[in-house]
């Protein structure tokens, strides 16, 4: 690597953070990954917790890796930072943190949110959105700090997602990329800034325009590196430190997908498919379109929110012979589970998931539960475990329906990343249900080098995001759908999966309305 200058893209995920070294061609340099701790669970039922220091000394932590194995901190000529969404801190007017970061995962909600005016709540009746806005104050995490530590939420005079946060580690500013702010928060994602004053989310949530930082578009700089973070990384003070987006949207970004009709499937933890679009548009109505990677563009997404985090359900569930045999193997177990799927056939033989494991707010709604029809005397752990993958991408099928309606226009091609992505039996299935070519990108690093787009772009490396990604996003291998299988699915997709949700649901109210569950 001597003598190239490269992008460094700091990418911190719910389960390890990464130093990436990019080149201007798109080229992974090197790479050192800090797998975090199990979360900080608090005594309080449903709370997912952790101290953001984890997350800083894991950046300090892969930075030093990096230095360590080769690389030199003087061919860095800037930085670019992703994170994951939703994850917030609250901070003091010194910028002492208050309180462990309350992550995505959190499951605390709001009983007392801040009241709407009269003609507010009116207006949401009338447009039949009351329960959406209620949603929407219930999950705010503001309004649960508000209401359940008072003074804390007096004290904290910041209050910012974890890439605000960052930014203001590593640059000394409480400043972050208008792409980061993916949460329950004041912001306009059609405007892509905060609400004007008169908006209802400055009653609806308990969060004072003051507590907010500055927003800066993707690619352009947020500040510089102090001498504090610099020596704490073993960078040089001064480099710039560039805008990019939440880690779903630098995902969509680094698979390359610019085009409006190339769709991006994320096979992560929550499972997603996202479009990028030249204006805003609202796939189901009024759930904005979030920020893209790219300054005014936006993203169409429709998530799964359990998605592949049911494959980790299975191994730990079900998968105890794998595992030994994959330990004997010197292998991952997850590479085990393709050749559990080849032993069944497409279908699953009438096995069929839906992928409804976490309550909704409209399609699916609160009452929505996972269920598995079909089962026979035949089925084995493999048919489960293929009507898993299958059911994840007949949700993500129905996702891109949905977005194609709003558009009125069809989607011809996927592009998949993320941990799901590296299964060669879960990309031919997804080339099977959507019956439309599959590709993966050459770099598993997605969310790092849509991160490493943004600061080329800034350094004029590129021209423009779309210069950017012909130039560093590179397809890796296509699987192109087989036609008796995707005769198949798509008989199962129409005839079972679409029907499932309307025959069950009176079931799944009955259930929650005897067990409470869920709330």
């Amino acid at each position: 690597m001597s003598g190239a200058r490269c992008i460094l893209s700091l990418d911190v995920g719910t389960q390890s953070a990464r130093a990436l070294l990019f080149d201007a061609q798109g080229e992974l340099l090197a790479r050192a990954q800090q797998v975090f701790e199990p979360t900080y669970q608090s005594p309080q039922p449903g709370a997912a917790e952790q101290d953001p220091e984890v997350y800083w000394q894991a950046l300090v932590a892969t930075c030093q890796e990096l230095w360590r194995g080769g690389a030199r901190p003087a061919d860095v000529a800037a930085l670019s930072l992703t994170t994951q969404r939703a994850t917030v801190v609250c901070a003091d007017a010194g910028g002492r943190v208050l309180r462990p970061a309350i992550l995505w995962l959190d499951q605390r909600r709001a009983t007392q949110p801040p009241v709407l005016s009269v003609a507010w709540r009116a207006a949401f009746r009338a447009i039949g959105a009351s329960a959406l806005i209620a949603h929407f104050q219930r999950e705010a995490e503001a309004n649960w700090l508000a209401e359940h530590e008072p003074a804390l939420w007096r004290e904290t005079a910041h209050f910012l997602l974890l890439s605000g946060w960052l930014s203001w580690r590593l640059c000394g500013r409480y400043v972050d990329s208008a792409g980061s702010q993916v949460g329950f928060l004041p912001f306009d994602y059609k405007r892509q800034t905060w609400a004007r004053p008169a908006d209802f989310k400055w009653q609806a949530l308990a969060v004072r325009r003051e507590q907010l930082p500055e927003l800066v578009a993707p690619g352009r700089p947020l500040g510089t590196l102090t001498a504090a973070a610099a020596a704490a990384l073993g960078l040089p003070a001064g480099l710039p430190l560039i805008a990019a987006a939440a880690d779903k949207a630098c995902e969509v970004l680094g698979s390359g997908v610019v085009e409006p009709d190339v769709a991006q499937l994320s096979f992560g933890t929550t499972a997603t498919i996202n479009t990028v679009q030249p204006r805003y548009v609202e796939v189901q109505r009024l759930v904005p379109a979030y920020p893209a990677a790219q300054p005014g563009a936006w993203n169409t997404e429709i998530q799964i929110y359990r998605g592949f985090w049911m494959v980790s359900w299975f191994k730990r569930e079900f998968a105890l012979h794998e595992q030994r045999l994959a330990d004997a193997r010197g292998v991952p177990v997850e590479a085990l589970f393709d050749e559990l799927v080849r032993t069944v056939p497409p279908g699953a033989m009438g096995l069929t998931l839906q992928p409804y494991w976490s309550p909704g707010v409209r399609e699916p709604g609160p009452e929505a539960k996972g269920a598995i029809i079909g089962f026979g005397d035949v089925h084995t752990r493999a048919h489960f475990y293929r009507a898993i993958l299958e059911g994840l991408v007949y949700g993500l099928r129905g996702g891109c329906e949905q977005i194609e309606r709003r558009l009125r226009r069809p989607i011809r091609l996927l592009r998949v990343a993320g941990g799901g992505s590296q299964s060669d039996a879960a990309m031919q299935i997804t080339a099977d249900v959507f019956n439309r070519p599959a590709e993966r990108p050459q770099i598993y690093e997605t969310s790092g080098l849509g991160a490493a787009m943004n600061a080329a772009v800034a350094l004029g490396w590129h021209a423009d995001h779309a210069a950017a990604v012909r130039t560093m996003a590179r397809v890796g291998r296509r699987f192109e759908p087989d036609p008796d299988a995707a005769r198949t699915y798509d008989a199962l997709y129409r005839e079972v999966y679409c029907r499932m949700y309307g025959r069950l649901r009176p079931l799944y109210r009955s259930i929650r309305r005897i067990t409470g569950y869920p709330p």
